[in-house]
């Protein structure tokens, strides 16, 4: 490597060697808005049962507010875009629907494996102190992935990149060094409201807003309670996430599978898995079933719950048995999903 090239050549380059194909830096006080944004956004309520977006807000309103040293943010996507049509399943009542990005294996342990290899790397040549993230920690990655210009934020608020589209993994790294700033991106929605429409449940009430009570994301994942009524027919058969919105955006036509890391290729058990055999899952099965995947987080439970769920929309009278059995689950949640499916399958 030229010793004449910049710091932040070779960290774009080092990073691209890391599987990385999108590489930013800003400011630490780049996304001054941010921490307006989250207070309204946490005053209407619309964190729902994410409580831990409420008890570290003040960490999240800033990288500050999280690490006063931060002098720099680089901001890092890695591709995801699939090679197949995500809603491709949505008359397939008897199958499940998952995630794109649940498909393959945990993007927490391959993202942040990254993370810490350029992480030591910038350390050997730079130095430096700094900490690296990927979504479990209070960092707003969204914006100042804007803010380093990865890409935008959509008007479904997730960031849309001209490159990748709607289908990067964000990771951060924060530094005590100086970068000179790539600049933010600019949005380029236009008049689109493609993802607006497409959503199922209508959890956008305005463009660039997200009400994540009613999003099909929350319910299946975050959600540990009952999922509410009104919601349940709209979920159709998604049993972990929902791609609709992300799937509906113009700019996945710039978004090359062939540029997806090879960890998320879907496992074929998890491209279009049976309900019957989902709702038959014991917690030692579902642990074995989903191990690797971002999917076990959420337990045997939930899971459950959302394939009876599914079920009940399905129309699908072979479902009757798995969802009868469900009646006497110890599980409370789970024995009210199987009385609501059971109500709507054919005896």
């Amino acid at each position: 490597m030229s010793e004449d090239k910049s710091l932040e050549s070779r960290i774009f380059e080092k990073a691209a060697e890391l599987g990385f194909v999108a590489c930013g830096f800003a400011p630490a006080d780049a996304a001054p808005r941010t921490a307006e944004r989250l207070r309204q956004w946490l005053a209407e309520g619309r964190h729902g049962d994410m409580i831990w977006m409420e008890n570290r807000a003040h960490h999240r309103e800033s990288p500050k507010g999280l690490w006063p040293e931060v002098r720099s943010v680089i901001a890092l996507g890695m591709s995801y875009a699939p090679g197949y049509d995500p809603l491709a399943l949505e008359d397939a009542g008897e199958r499940g629907r998952i995630s794109v990005y649940a498909q393959g294996r945990d993007y927490h342990d391959i993202v942040k494996k990254a993370l810490k290899a350029l992480a030591r790397w910038l350390v050997e040549n730079a130095g430096g102190e700094l900490k690296v993230f990927v979504d479990t920690a209070p960092v707003m990655e969204k914006p100042l992935s804007e803010a380093a210009g990865l890409g935008w934020q959509g008007k479904h608020t997730n960031l849309v990149s001209r490159d990748h589209g709607s289908w990067l993994f964000l990771g951060a790294i924060y530094t005590t060094l100086d970068l000179a700033p790539t600049g933010a991106g600019r949005d380029s929605c236009g008049s689109c409201d493609a993802c607006q429409t497409a959503c199922p449940t209508d959890a956008f009430p305005a463009p660039y807003q997200l009400d994540a009570r009613r999003c099909i994301s929350y319910l299946t994942i975050e959600l540990h309670g009952p999922i509410p009524h009104e919601f349940r027919e709209s979920i159709g058969n998604r049993i972990y996430g929902c791609d609709d919105c992300l799937a509906a955006c113009p700019w996945n036509k710039f978004a090359r599978a062939a540029a997806a890391n090879r960890a998320f290729l879907p496992r074929g058990e998890l491209t279009a898995p049976r309900l019957a055999d989902l709702l038959a899952l014991d917690d030692a099965a579902f642990r074995e079933v989903f191990s690797g995947s971002p999917i076990k987080r959420i337990g045997r439970d939930r899971m459950v719950r959302n394939c009876l769920i599914a079920a009940g929309n399905s129309g699908d009278a072979s479902l009757t048995p798995p969802v009868r059995a469900l009646m006497d689950d110890p599980d409370p949640v789970v024995q009210e999903a199987a009385q609501w499916a059971l109500e709507r399958l054919p005896a």
